[in-house]
């Protein structure tokens, strides 16, 4: 029986703060019953005391959102996790999510402190969580650089605190896939109340293993991903949630399913896109605006005679508008015969044959060749037979 992964989508907190990302509630409000519309299962709509805006957003979106968990973060700070659950009052399903630094580097460097302060602190922080809501998750920071038997204390001791899910964050991007996986299996395999809790990923971009970190965790038992529309974040970002819902639907041999409507991934990429102001670049996995897109002639030729050559999804499923066969100096002859029969052009192989030298000749001045110079290339060659 397949296992659901949930989906935690963090775009209207961690995504919105890229620089020059920040949205007003309005627009909050408006992607917050897309995603849910989409079939995320958390929405992190924030994080209340940081802003009376930020509190406005998250106190309306969790009046507006049916049937999703609404999210607050906080810190580990009882006035953070109180405005939290103000925020939260009205919502449906309503989740804090609190915790503290664990790694070296933040216990010495940010907090000047020692383990067992932040084991209390941590500890603390649930079970005044716990006060508000019965759906409590905790956030390890920056558990990538975290001693794994140090980490396996910290979590062991929130989940018997109350914590029903354990966020274990690679928050500096730092992890190989291989290290991440490991720990999230030491975890399952090491804390003895990990059974009352659910393992959740937390991956950043930073060496471009954001994906990869968070399909490793979920292999390795965790079942929680958390991710943003087009990988935005802080940083180079955070793990793309159109990148995992779509690893997890391609290898049904994980034994995992989301409840993602995909046919709604690109659509929703484009918005999030126009309200954010920030471009997809057009190589980007799944949503970018080449990712269905194929200029060489040896792809677009073995695509023509069966897509499945060169396309592993059906662009259908993630709502893009289709494949493309794209004329450059790289395409072949079976790929502009393509594009000169779907404008209407009827051209017999020995047409082509001549017709692809000038057209090599247009192509090796311009970046693309684009049907308007279709058109010129076939009046110039044989205007009598015109058909379209």
């Amino acid at each position: 029986m397949d296992q659901q992964v949930f989906i935690f989508d963090t775009t209207l907190r961690d995504g919105e703060q890229v620089p020059g990302c920040k949205l007003n509630t309005k627009e909050k409000l408006e992607l917050a019953l897309k995603l849910e519309a989409l079939g995320v299962d958390v929405i992190e709509a924030g994080f209340p005391i940081s802003s009376p805006g930020d509190f406005e957003s998250v106190s309306q979106i969790s009046r507006a959102i049916k049937t999703a968990t609404v999210c607050g973060l906080s810190r580990a700070v009882q006035k953070d996790i109180e405005v939290a659950a103000q925020a939260l009052k009205y919502a449906k399903r309503p989740r804090i999510h609190t915790g503290i630094g664990t790694s070296d580097f933040h216990i010495k460097s940010k907090f000047n402190t020692t383990k067992e302060e932040i084991l209390l602190r941590a500890v603390q922080a649930v079970k005044w969580a716990r006060n508000f809501t019965d759906d409590v998750e905790f956030y390890a920071e920056d558990a990538g650089r975290t001693d794994n038997e140090y980490l396996a204390r910290v979590i062991e001791a929130v989940i018997g605190a109350g914590a029903t899910v354990v966020n274990i964050p690679d928050t500096t991007g730092y992890c190989l896939p291989d290290q991440y996986g490991e720990k999230i299996a030491f975890l399952k395999n090491n804390v003895s109340n990990i059974d009352k809790a659910v393992i959740s990923c937390h991956c950043h971009n930073d060496l471009g293993l954001a994906t990869a970190n968070s399909i490793a965790g979920v292999v390795s038992g965790a079942r929680q991903i958390e991710c943003t529309i087009n990988g935005l974040g802080e940083r180079a970002g955070n793990t793309s949630l159109e990148e995992v819902v779509m690893v997890i639907k391609q290898h049904k041999h994980l034994g995992l399913f989301t409840n993602i409507q995909s046919k709604m991934l690109n659509p929703l990429s484009r918005e999030v896109s126009d309200i954010m102001r920030v471009p997809v670049q057009p190589n980007k996995a799944i949503v970018g605006a080449n990712a269905f897109s194929h200029s060489s002639g040896i792809h677009q030729d073995g695509f023509l005679k069966d897509s499945l050559t060169y396309e592993i999804i059906n662009p259908e499923e993630v709502g893009a508008d289709g494949s493309k066969i794209v004329l450059t100096a790289r395409s072949g002859r079976s790929a502009l015969a393509y594009r000169f029969q779907k404008i209407g052009y009827e051209f017999t192989r020995n047409d082509i044959d001549v017709l692809y030298d000038a057209f090599l000749k247009v192509a090796d001045k311009i970046k693309e060749v684009e049907e308007a110079d279709l058109h010129a290339l076939a009046k110039a060659y044989k205007p009598e037979n015109i058909t379209a």
